[in-house]
């Protein structure tokens, strides 16, 4: 590639090109998992549709591999790419809220928290994530889970519409009325089918919600987790909670003698008053009562900015992920073994309910194909020091490869790390599969999206 032909693209963009020269170049090519640390050629901080074109069609010519990175996270880094080309939308950041219509407008590079302001304005929200630094690209690309789930459904169950350039650089709208096979694939199928520019959502009613964690000790762990499993099924739709296992973080709002102790928790979100929440939870406090708890009224920014402290850009990460459809005594036996072996401060394993309105959508509605399933698990080895890489990795691997006989076979794709593999990924959709293979051979033959938990074209 001739530094003629980088010139003449870097005039052509209305954002910046970065090249490995250039001072910004380290910064801007990190990742929110500072296990990845990939080398691009080209950096393109694209702020408008036409650099998105522009930059897809000098890929095409210089032959370069693309990756397309939003604004958030992504546990296998997959927004960059070593020698290739990077299409950045982090600048393509806005947020229009339609109140009447309760209709959320958003740009490609915005965070949940970008979201979250904007619409808490007008006492609505779009069901989301439960860290405000996730991207809205990745996380509704991938499927979307977080505290209104149950209420609401699943990110991509609320999505409407699309801006989206494809592989040949033109441009469409996916939606339910145009490009219904390309808007039924981007619900779930990732960054496979070409690049979202914005999206556009359906809002809820949302405002104040009742929130925050409850803390028991280990030894109740089993406890819980076979009371949360009978509770969760048959809870009120309005009520979600995750089940933890944690080290208790050295700060507010935790009591000094909880600090570095390692406990399990249940996170909660009731969207409605408190005395309705606290009747719900009553049978909990009466059966377990919690060591401690934070559950308080609270503007629904704050809950979802709750953990945006703790886990900060930068962390080591490593990510192990499976769908679960019922948690039996021998599972949950190995979850509390596992569990009670955190090995740093930030690691973790979480249990997101994904049942309640996520399960009104049918198996091939969108390409979400757990619509069974009750909970989404994840297990993170997480910590600042690059020294302790093995030792949350070796974790999380073998905590997973304990649980995962108890699985429902496939996972979450937006826990996934890279390279786990295309068996992994049909397990993730299994019969959408097929039908996603085929879109994907229409709207991307050649697979010039490819940094990303593929799916190949069909031949």
């Amino acid at each position: 590639m001739k530094q003629e032909a980088v010139n003449q693209f870097k005039g052509q963009l209305r954002g910046e090109l970065i090249e490995p020269t250039d001072a910004r170049y380290d910064e801007a090519r990190k990742v929110y998992n500072a296990m990845i640390d990939r080398k691009p050629r080209l950096i393109a901080r694209c702020v408008d549709v036409a650099d998105v074109i522009t930059a897809l069609r000098f890929g095409h010519e210089q032959g370069l591999r693309v990756s397309i990175r939003s604004g958030g996270h992504n546990a296998g880094g997959l927004g960059v790419c070593d020698d290739g080309l990077v299409i950045d939308l982090a600048a393509m950041k806005y947020v229009h809220v339609d109140p009447a219509a309760r209709t959320v407008r958003v740009g490609a590079g915005c965070t949940w928290a970008d979201v979250d302001h904007a619409t808490h304005a007008f006492g609505l929200a779009v069901p989301s994530g439960i860290i405000s630094t996730t991207g809205v690209g990745g996380l509704t690309l991938g499927g979307g889970i977080g505290h209104l789930t149950r209420q609401f459904g699943l990110t991509i169950d609320n999505l409407l519409a699309a801006d989206v350039v494809l592989a040949d650089g033109s441009f469409v709208v996916a939606s339910a009325d145009e490009n219904s096979d390309l808007f039924w694939a981007l619900r779930g199928g990732g960054g496979n089918f070409g690049v979202v520019t914005s999206f556009l959502f359906q809002a809820h009613p949302v405002h104040t919600v009742c929130a925050g964690p409850m803390l028991w000790p280990l030894e109740q762990a089993a406890d819980i987790m076979k009371w949360y499993r009978e509770f969760i099924v048959q809870a009120p739709e309005k009520i979600s909670g995750f089940f933890a296992f944690l080290t208790v973080p050295p700060g507010p709002p935790f009591p000094e003698e909880l600090h570095f102790k390692k406990m399990c928790a249940l996170v909660w979100c009731y969207n409605g008053p408190q005395e309705q929440a606290d009747a719900i939870l009553a049978p909990l406090r009466s059966f377990r009562r919690p060591a401690f708890e934070f559950f308080a009224p609270m503007p629904f920014p704050m809950l979802q900015g709750m953990f945006d402290g703790l886990y900060t850009p930068g962390l080591q990460w490593y990510w192990k992920a499976d769908f679960v459809k019922e948690l039996s005594d021998e599972a949950i036996a190995l979850h509390v073994q596992h569990g009670s072996q955190l090995p740093t401060l930030h690691s973790t394993m979480h249990l997101y309910p994904i049942n309640g309105a996520a399960h009104k959508a049918g198996t091939h509605d969108t390409t979400w194909s757990y619509r069974d399933a009750v909970w989404s698990e994840v297990i993170v080895g997480v910590d600042p020091d690059p020294a302790n890489r093995d030792r949350i990795t070796a974790w999380a691997k073998n905590y997973w490869e304990a649980l995962h006989p108890y699985g429902a076979g496939g996972g979450y794709v937006n826990f996934m790390m890279d390279g786990e593999g295309e068996d992994r990924i049909r397990a993730t959709y299994r019969h959408n599969y097929q039908r996603l293979a085929k879109i994907k051979a229409k709207y991307d033959a050649k697979n010039f999206f490819n940094v990303n938990q593929n799916i190949r074209p069909a031949a």
